[in-house]
């Protein structure tokens, strides 16, 4: 019998937004916790406990100098999906009595948006800002919607899906003269563009740590302490982490993190550096094979690893079925699996059709050259066989606008 060997190559990664490819640099410092140092950090009788509790709170102080805070600001949570929940439902719960409102934007993280129909549902009254084309809230239109009853104003500092960057800083300034408290979801921006907490005055942040090419399943939130921000705890038990976090936490992964924390903060320059280069590459590649396209969120405020572009006479999911040997997205991860348009880009504006044409295109720290022109090269290509099979391509190519014609049934 004929055995039938299969050889499978895989796709060239470019969906950084998603996940991070694990640093080798962090696996090497994680193995020894995987390992024959097994102990318990919180264990205080012996020395396998006081090695590991040595070893996440230098992995917390590796986080807290990629951010310039103290290491007792930094909570370990299992991501940025619980920090959000953490900050927001903590928050209510200590100052729900005093202060109902809370301020948000239509373009944040569904576990940010979720989390506050959440606290709807509880009596909280949410505001959700509008954006304009760029993706950018309006100052003005914060400033307007604070009121006596407002106790926190959350956006996220760089998109996940446009990778837009917000004006945190005065956004800052704006809320702490109204004495409203700032939080920040940061799990898209930390380790891509430098992030100073103190300089950006947030008074609570979520951060991820496979975001950042550390592991997966852990993530922080940090936690001003002057002023001191109060929090009740969602998660109850031992009273680890300050009483905020109950439960034991995984060294393995704490060490991990922060490791690729303190690579960050060596790096970033030449992360930031490399990122522009490719991207800059990328964009002038695509305008230059690709006709009739549409970057959206804004060029000027934006981190350059995030390019999400939509291809006009171009089905989206049927795009990214042809170009199979490249790993990208049509939107947010956490979101990506549903068939309509993603509504960070109806928030912006995007005609619906454009909207379902949209590709996510996530380039970082491990992305070459080479990678970056064989996606123009199988992106050109797939547009172009995609269009030649589009009447709505053909007609546009005899001069004829859609946006004119009178359909007699839906199409």
């Amino acid at each position: 019998m004929r055995k039938i060997i299969y050889k499978f190559s895989r796709p060239t990664y470019l969906d950084f937004q998603a996940t991070t490819p694990t640093d080798y640099r962090v696996l090497d410092a994680m193995l020894p916790y995987l390992t024959n140092q097994y102990g318990n950090p919180h264990s205080k009788t012996h020395s396998f406990g006081w090695e590991t509790e040595k070893a996440v709170e230098k992995a917390r102080s590796q986080i807290a100098n990629l951010i310039n805070t103290q290491p007792q600001s930094i909570i370990f949570t299992s991501g940025a999906t619980e920090s959000n929940n953490a900050a927001l439902k903590g928050l209510y719960g200590f100052y729900g009595k005093q202060k109902n409102h809370i301020i948000t934007t239509q373009t944040e993280h569904k576990c940010v948006l979720d989390t506050c129909r959440y606290l709807e549902d509880k009596g909280v009254e949410v505001t959700y800002l509008p954006v304009d084309s760029n993706g950018l809230i309006s100052l003005q239109q914060l400033q307007e919607s604070i009121k006596s009853n407002t106790l926190c104003v959350s956006v996220m500092l760089v998109n996940n899906e446009i990778g837009v960057i917000q004006n945190l800083k005065e956004i800052s300034r704006i809320c702490h003269q109204r004495g409203v408290y700032v939080h920040s979801d940061m799990a898209q921006a930390i380790a891509k563009i430098p992030v100073d907490v103190q300089d950006l005055d947030i008074d609570l942040g979520s951060i991820s740590g496979h975001k950042l090419y550390g592991p997966k399943g852990i993530g922080a939130l940090y936690v001003r302490r002057k002023p001191r921000v109060r929090l009740q705890q969602i998660i109850h038990g031992g009273g680890q982490e300050r009483g905020l976090r109950s439960g034991t936490l995984a060294p393995h992964l704490c060490v991990g993190f922060g490791r690729a924390a303190e690579i960050a903060l060596t790096e970033l320059p030449y992360d930031i550096q490399h990122v522009d280069k490719l991207y800059n590459r990328l964009l002038t590649g695509i305008r230059e094979k690709i006709p009739q396209i549409q970057i959206n969120g804004s060029l000027e405020h934006r981190y350059k690893g995030n390019l999400n572009v939509s291809f006009a006479f171009v089905e989206g999911e049927s795009l990214i079925m042809a170009i199979k040997q490249v790993a990208v997205s049509s939107g947010s991860a956490c979101t990506s699996a549903s068939l309509e348009p993603s509504y960070v880009l109806r928030a912006l504006g995007v005609k619906e059709d454009m909207a379902h044409t949209s590709l996510r295109i996530g380039i970082g720290r491990f992305t070459t050259e080479k990678e970056v022109d064989f996606l123009l090269d199988q992106l050109s290509g797939a547009v172009r066989k995609l269009r030649e099979m589009s009447p709505l391509w053909e007609m546009h190519q005899e001069g004829i606008d859609i946006n004119k014609i009178e359909w007699t049934q839906p199409h």
